[in-house]
């Protein structure tokens, strides 16, 4: 069982990153003092749960937990400054702030440090996440004591619900494309005016008209996707957002 450290204050350590070839020492105080951040706390760097739903989706809601008082989100895990750098840009999670804590000194100040030996990890982790105001802990979600690695509460969609229960997570946006077609510019430019984030994949790049045409049943571009909803073209998407606008 994990203690919830609610209204007291975050561990005073010493983080050791990296920036630019050089090495930086963050302490505690630098990061959370005067500030509003969210961490979310994981096994480890490159591992399955933690790269394909939980840096993902905080990456993309940060906007929107940004917009609503947050300064700063933060990802921690008992790794090192190397392996937390290559895994963000791996990631493509430019929006968090990525902490090593290699020794684990953080970590076990939360009293969430805990055995993986079982897997060959040695100390890591419980997956957790935080809401922190000027260095004390608001609130905590901490993930049930059961086996395996469960992930059902640090998650950035609860932790969004908690920091602006009335706010809205972003719509998930794809749009389909390919290089030099005027048709995809304007889209693209009517989601940017809109406001609206989105992924884009290109034609022979990240995809194949194989693709296009068993996802999208079409064969012309663009083809846009929004909350798992087939769009269409350009066309279509400005008659979308027009109709959204009005409502």
């Amino acid at each position: 069982m994990f203690d919830n450290i609610e209204g007291k204050r975050v561990p005073e350590v010493t983080f050791r990153t990296r920036r630019d070839h050089e090495w930086v020492e963050l302490t505690s105080k630098d990061i959370f003092e005067g500030k509003t951040v969210v961490v979310f706390s994981l096994p480890g760097a490159f591992t399955p749960t933690c790269s394909s739903a939980h840096v993902p989706r905080y990456n993309h809601l940060t906007p929107a937990l940004k917009k609503n008082g947050v300064d700063e989100v933060i990802c921690i895990s008992v790794n090192d400054a190397f392996v937390m750098n290559e895994w963000k840009r791996s990631q493509k999670a430019d929006r968090i702030t990525f902490l090593p804590d290699g020794n684990g000194d953080f970590t076990a100040g939360m009293g969430m440090l805990i055995g993986k030996e079982d897997l060959g990890f040695g100390k890591r982790s419980w997956r957790y996440s935080m809401l922190v105001r000027d260095g004390i802990v608001e609130k905590m979600f901490i993930e049930p004591d059961n086996p395996g690695d469960p992930f059902e509460v640090s998650d950035a969609d609860t932790m969004l619900a908690y920091v602006a229960p009335s706010a809205s997570a972003p719509a998930d946006v794809t749009v389909l494309s390919r290089e030099g077609c005027p048709f995809c510019v304007r889209a693209k430019g009517l989601l940017r005016d809109a406001g609206i984030d989105f992924e884009e994949l290109v034609l022979n790049r990240d995809y194949t008209d194989t693709t296009l045409r068993a996802v999208a049943g079409a064969n012309t571009f663009p083809q846009i996707f929004i909350n798992g909803a087939k769009i269409g073209g350009s066309e279509d998407l400005e008659k979308y957002l027009a109709k959204a606008q009005a409502a």
